[in-house]
């Protein structure tokens, strides 16, 4: 690992400085690629991956996973996936404003360190605390916008595509245009069976 990016990690997983410290398992760092072209963004931990350590390993990761190989993205080449929180939030509510203020400078960090091409808000939360709390996931979904001076594509959450299926084209779409994106900045030649 960089050491950059072990140094945040360090500081990270031995961070104490709100009450989600008392209450979690594992402090999710998150994975994938160290020098990552995209970056993921989901919301906080839960519970499978507060159990576990590892960033999205349930149900809402096993669909993302098969959406990022639809797209002939994987974990470990093209991917860093975090969270706008590291610990699980009880119940796994909505982070708290204070929760998310703790939390930022260090996802700020990671995307200095791994300074990804494209950025990928999974959901209503990392669009909120990255682009703005104007931001609508409903309204804005699908179009980039500029987050941190990189192109970001906020998109529905896989969790959301679990509770309500007719989200799916929409978000296939989405990613299509991640895809096109990835072409023009990164891969003019990268491969996928599907877009």
């Amino acid at each position: 690992m960089n050491t950059q990016l072990e140094q945040l990690k360090t500081e990270i997983l031995s961070c104490q400085k709100c009450e989600l410290s008392k209450t979690r398992n594992h402090v999710i760092f998150g994975e994938g690629n160290e020098h990552a072209p995209i970056m993921v963004i989901g919301e906080a931990p839960g519970a499978d991956e507060d159990r576990i350590g590892r960033p999205f390993i349930g149900r809402s990761g096993q669909l993302l996973d098969k959406i990022f190989a639809a797209c002939g993205f994987t974990r470990n080449e093209h991917i860093f996936i975090s969270n706008i929180i590291r610990c699980r939030p009880p119940g796994n509510r909505t982070p708290t404003p204070q929760e998310a203020e703790i939390c930022m400078p260090w996802l700020t960090k990671q995307i200095e360190v791994i300074d990804p091409k494209i950025i990928i808000l999974l959901g209503a939360t990392p669009l909120k605390y990255l682009a703005g709390p104007t931001h609508r996931i409903t309204r804005e979904r699908g179009t980039w916008l500029k987050v941190q001076d990189r192109l970001a594509m906020p998109v529905f959450h896989p969790a959301a595509l679990l509770r309500n299926p007719n989200l799916k084209r929409d978000t296939w779409e989405d990613f299509k245009k991640v895809v096109g994106k990835y072409r023009e900045l990164v891969d003019a030649n990268h491969y996928s069976a599907h877009c």
